[in-house]
């Protein structure tokens, strides 16, 4: 059976972005958490021991698997810093067409550092990701 790895945590958010290595990607990790405490009004957690999320909602899927994840959430990683935002998002790839220099995985949004993106559009990626959760998991309020 499938085991959920990334959990929210007590550990610290400063603890972790103060252990991240490139002082830029320090930089970045803190106005991230800025900007995504900004949009989302919620208090930064860690989940697993490198996520900073935001907030929670709890999923289930059609096959039974069910867990918890942050509705938001960055990680300063060492190649580049990873995004989390909602994969259901009808307007998620024409916002993402005006945010800057990035690139996507399965459920990640990638970019090197702040300044190659718009910070208003990632705003408003939060803010529209968050809406979006909470309407499609309302359980969650």
């Amino acid at each position: 059976m499938y085991k959920l790895k990334t959990k929210e945590t007590e550990n610290s958010v400063i603890e972790f972005i103060e252990a991240v290595e490139k002082e830029k990607k320090k930089e970045d990790a803190y106005q991230l958490l800025d900007i995504f405490t900004e949009a989302t009004g919620l208090p930064a957690k860690m989940w697993g021991s490198s996520i900073i999320g935001f907030g929670s909602y709890h999923y289930k899927y059609a096959s039974g698997h069910e867990g918890d994840a942050p509705l938001v959430g960055y990680s300063p990683r060492k190649a580049k810093i990873s995004l989390y935002f909602a994969t259901g998002l009808t307007n998620r790839d024409e916002l993402l067409k005006e945010f800057g220099k990035h690139t996507t995985g399965k459920a990640c949004v990638y970019i090197n550092k702040l300044d190659d993106i718009h910070i208003d559009v990632l705003k408003k990626i939060i803010s529209e990701s968050v809406q979006f959760l909470k309407e499609t998991y309302p359980e969650n309020e």
